[in-house]
Parts: structure tokens; C-alpha cells; sequence
């Protein structure tokens, strides 16, 4: 798998928009020589570009952004432990130096690495806070070793970055549903009576339109801990909707005395009130 043209043109444009900026630190003649190979890059003349690089830190110029330029070199070829190879040396000459750890993340991803991409990216995105590209591969690394809540932290990330973006918005609604299914797994393993577990169950029961089953998991959560919020108000709006309103009222009742702000509550309660009086 070769790293996108996006990310490329980002790269490009980050580090080699002002060449002259860069090639300062070199003596005249490599600034020259340094600046015909970024052309040639530019120009996707990938052999001159490799070229003037490999004679820049040759006679001298070993500075981060060689290396950086001749690992995009390598990273066009799609030979990318050569590509690693020359972003890690770029960091080394320059920890600060945001795109090599990018680009470094994404040559690990393309060689199946994707432990050691997530440990590059997390860097990148650190040094690149408002980089979208960085949250992108970040996002992508997490998703291939299952961390999920990564994935769900960029994913929002990005989601915020462009929420017009019909494709970051999905991207953000699986996040979020594999979230929801790691969380309750994580639950199962830690304690297996945890209330929250029923509660979970219970909510996914009334998704799936079966509120018998949800009414019988909350149940279950508010005699493992009848002082959690939330779950006499969810026992009291099934009550509700079923009819059963002196369920509904003492469950209502019993949410109020845990939570007795509770918007949502008093709500329902006014409701339930509501109906008994008519009835």
C-alpha cells in the first residue's frame, strides 16, 4: 500500500513551499544543489530528486530536511523501509520536525507496522495539533490494533475539523458504535454483575423495540445499585408507555430521591401526574 497523493502534497507543501527558507543553514552551492532536487520532486522527476539529495548530505549537508525530502522520494517509489529510514533520521536531526514523524507513520502503516505507526502518529499530532491528515492516519492506526477509544478521540477530532463532511461524520458514527460495543465487552470482563452491564442491555433492548426484555435488565441494574442515576427514570418511562402508572410513579419517585434536579424526571413525573388524574 503507497501513501496518498494527499499526504504527499501536504508534506510538500509544509516543508517545501519556501525551499530557499530551509536551504539557509547550507553552504551556497548545496542551498543550490538542495533546491534543485525539491524542483525535481516537485516535478516528480523522482531519480533527479534523488539524486541532488543523496549529493546534498554527501558533501555536507546532513540536515533533517534532506533526509525528510529524500524519504518522500523513497515514499513515492513505494520503497518504504528505505522512505522510514530517512524520516527517522530526519527526527533524530530534528525532533520537532512534524511531518517526518507523519510521513514515518505512514511508510509503518504501509509495512504492516501499525504498533509502531500509532506510537510515530500520536507524535505527529502532538507536533501537528491542527493537522487533519495527522488525525486521519492516527485514527486509521488505531482502528488496525482494535485501540479503540483512539479511534473514537480522532475520529470526533476530525469530525470537528470538517462537519460538513458527510464521510468524517460516518466515520465518527462507527467509531462511536464500536466504542459502545469495546465499552460493554470491557464491562463483561471486569464485572460481570456490574449494574452498568444491565443497563447497557437494557438500552439496547429498547433499540431493538423489546421492552419487556430492557424492562427486566433495568430491573436487574436497580437491585445491583438503586442509587445509580438514570435507571428508575428508564424503569418509569416503560412503565409509562405501557400504561402502568403507579409503576411509572413509583419509579419516578424513587429517581427524583436519587437525582432530584433531574430535569427529565420532573418532566415525566408531570406526565405520569398528568395521566392519573384524567384516568
Amino acid at each position: 500500500m503507497g501513501i496518498s497523493s494527499r499526504l504527499v502534497s501536504l508534506s510538500l507543501v509544509l516543508l517545501l513551499a519556501a525551499p530557499g527558507l530551509w536551504a539557509q543553514s547550507l553552504a551556497p552551492a548545496l542551498a543550490t544543489r538542495f533546491s534543485e532536487g525539491v524542483q525535481a520532486l516537485k516535478a516528480g522527476q523522482l531519480d533527479l530528486a534523488e539524486a541532488a539529495f543523496r549529493d546534498v548530505l554527501a558533501r555536507g549537508g546532513d540536515r533533517a530536511f534532506v533526509h525528510h525530502n529524500l524519504g518522500i522520494v523513497h515514499q513515492q517509489r513505494n520503497h518504504h523501509v528505505e522512505a522510514l529510514a530517512e524520516f527517522r533520521a530526519a527526527a533524530r536531526l530534528d525532533p520537532a520536525l512534524g511531518p517526518a514523524r507523519l510521513l514515518a507513520g505512514s511508510s509503518l502503516l504501509a509495512l504492516g507496522r501499525a504498533e509502531e505507526a500509532v506510537a510515530e502518529l500520536e507524535r505527529a499530532v502532538r507536533l501537528l495539533p491542527g493537522e487533519k491528515a495527522a488525525h486521519l492516519q492516527l485514527a486509521d492506526a488505531c482502528e488496525r490494533v482494535d485501540n479503540v477509544p483512539c479511534l473514537a478521540r480522532e475520529s470526533r477530532v476530525l469530525a470537528a475539523y470538517a462537519p460538513s463532511d458527510p464521510e468524517y461524520t460516518y466515520r465518527l458514527g462507527k467509531a462511536y458504535l464500536r466504542l459502545s460495543e469495546w465499552s460493554y465487552t470491557r464491562i463483561l470482563a471486569i464485572d460481570p454483575r456490574s449494574s452498568r452491564l444491565s443497563e447497557a442491555l437494557g438500552r439496547e433492548y429498547l433499540q431493538q423495540g423489546q421492552p419487556e426484555l430492557a424492562l427486566r435488565e433495568y430491573q436487574q441494574a436497580a437491585e445491583r445499585d438503586p442509587a445509580l442515576p438514570g435507571i428508575h427514570l428508564a424503569l418509569a418511562r416503560i412503565h409509562a408507555d405501557a400504561l402502568r402508572w403507579d409503576d411509572a410513579t413509583r419509579e419516578v419517585e424513587r429517581e427524583l430521591a436519587v437525582a432530584p434536579g433531574s430535569a427529565a424526571a420532573l418532566e415525566l413525573k408531570a406526565r405520569v401526574d398528568a395521566a392519573r388524574t384524567v384516568r
